[in-house]
């Protein structure tokens, strides 16, 4: 039997905006209260892509009101319902997905062929939580014959969904799907950096859902802290940096709301000894994500190698990493993009010269690309730093650019503690062929999520989240789904019957 294999979207050649820049609440547009509105450019090229709403936290508490208000209607859709809009809305994810990259990869700066995928990824998770309406059940506790007890479900209310700005458009679709799932409405608020693939997502699908249902708000600290704060939200996630999320829960805890948070990573590739040297390179590169500039919370930013194979992947990491040369992101060739600001690009400037003061051995980059053509956007060459010691900045610190640390080990014990040393405990990457070696680093390792011989890549259905200040909760898994409901328990005391068949 032949396999199907779907086709893969094509590129634009040319970028279609959003046409609204405003508001989106309640089921319409709405110009932000203060009348002002910020202009938004392309990293890669320092282009205006047009003005947006700068809102408030006068703008945010009139869209709460809209969730409050269309979570009365939505809450009561059956389950099964819920789950055919979600259907739909990746129907349109799928049909829309060279253009919602085209929008990304001019506004964040991330290349064009690494966002095409995201609106699939985008659709898939929609079609994963919508399979799932059923399983979000409660149970049933034995107390006798007089006594039914039992617990259900129910959402929370109005959730309110920070976003940041590495991939817009799938963390605005693919993060509200399960508290959409299960009943609650929600308002995203997209990155201020990136705001342009929310707003057309808003376009192509708000009318979807009934109003009030889904809602975007592009602002600022201000708007996003106000609805974090807010009184009627009633659960806040974030995907953002460690300092962000320490202050959405500083605002939920004015409410007593919980909080999902995915945050920074300053993450790990561990190579044994045993492991190929040339799958380990190949490893190494891929987990930085070099694509995305190394703008992913979960790229592997610290390389330990052993010292029998430390050589020998440096030379081939160095040959590998020339795959990824920075250009314009708009462009289906390019297989590197733009740093997504300037400040965010200064930053990782700093952290480069952090890098030369502190004697870091520098293998490649290390400085601004030459080409011409790159002139007026935030460009940085891959920059690889071999003979790193744990006192080093660039060791400890998450840059969120295209650095990667790497460590030669020979003590085991030594290169765990290092590697647990840092604040964050996201992701992990191990590469050994012995198994017993495998599990017990596996174990030892303070990560949520940990890789063997693999790296980078997520699984619909398994639990992805972090330890430490890497974030609260787990993603991508039907334990998303419980975090957006809230159980109650039900006690019926049945009425006694008589002898004659008649109530006692």
């Amino acid at each position: 039997m032949a396999t199907h294999i779907p086709e893969q979207p094509t590129i634009p050649s040319t970028i279609s905006l959003p046409t609204h820049r405003d508001a989106y609440y309640g089921g319409e547009w709405h110009a932000p209260k203060s009348g002002e509105y910020i202009q938004t450019n392309s990293p890669g090229t320092g282009e205006s892509l047009g003005n947006v709403a700068n809102c408030s936290a006068e703008d945010m508490d009139a869209a709460i009101r809209a969730a409050k208000q269309g979570f009365d209607e939505w809450r009561r859709v059956p389950p099964l319902d819920r789950a055919r809009i979600l259907k739909k809305v990746a129907q349109i994810l799928r049909d829309n997905a060279g253009e919602l990259a085209m929008i990304d990869a001019a506004d964040c700066g991330n290349p064009v062929r690494e966002m095409i995928s995201d609106a699939a990824s985008a659709a898939a998770q929609m079609e994963f939580f919508a399979g799932l309406v059923t399983e979000v059940k409660g149970a049933s506790i034995p107390m006798g014959p007089d006594v039914v007890n039992f617990s259900v479900r129910q959402p929370r209310g109005v959730v309110g969904r920070i976003i940041p700005f590495n991939h817009p458009l799938m963390f605005c679709a693919a993060k509200s799907a399960a508290a959409l799932a299960t009943g609650n409405t929600v308002v995203v608020k997209p990155p201020e950096q990136a705001p342009l693939s929310a707003l057309r997502f808003a376009e192509l699908c708000g009318d979807f859902f009934p109003p009030g249902v889904f809602n975007v708000v592009p602002g600022g600290r201000e708007a996003g802290a106000r609805l974090a704060g807010h009184p009627d939200v009633a659960l806040v996630a974030l995907i953002g940096s460690a300092a962000t999320g320490r202050s959405i829960m500083k605002a939920a805890a004015e409410t007593v709301k919980p909080v999902l948070l995915e945050l920074g990573g300053k993450n790990a590739l561990i190579a044994y000894g045993d492991a190929d040297p040339e799958e380990v390179a190949k490893g190494v590169i891929a987990g930085m994500n070099f694509g995305w500039c190394g703008q992913s919370c979960g790229s592997t930013s610290r390389a330990f190698i052993h010292e029998s194979i430390y050589e020998d992947v440096l030379t081939l990491v160095v040959e590998k990493v020339s795959y990824f040369r920075p250009g314009i992101p708009t462009d289906p060739e390019t297989t590197m993009g733009a740093i997504v600001s300037e400040l965010q690009y200064n930053r990782v400037l700093s952290y480069l010269e952090s890098a030369k003061d502190s004697g870091a051995r520098l293998l490649c980059g290390g400085r601004r690309p030459s080409d011409p053509r790159l002139a007026t956007g935030f460009y940085i060459e891959p920059s690889i730093y071999a003979d790193c010691t744990p006192d080093m900045k660039i060791a400890n610190e998450e840059i969120f650019g295209p650095v990667l640390s790497m460590f030669k080990w020979c003590d085991e014990k030594i290169m765990i503690g290092q590697v647990n040393a840092v604040e964050y405990g996201l992701t992990c990457s191990i590469w050994t062929n012995d198994l017993s070696v495998a599990h017990r680093a596996a174990i030892e390792v303070e990560a949520g999520f940990v890789w063997i011989n693999e790296t980078s890549k997520h699984f619909l259905g398994s639990p992805y989240g972090g330890f430490k200040q890497s974030g609260i909760g787990r993603e991508e898994c039907i334990e998303e789904m419980f975090a957006y409901t809230q159980e109650k328990n039900i006690h019926v005391r049945l009425r006694q019957v008589g002898r004659n068949g008649t109530d006692g």
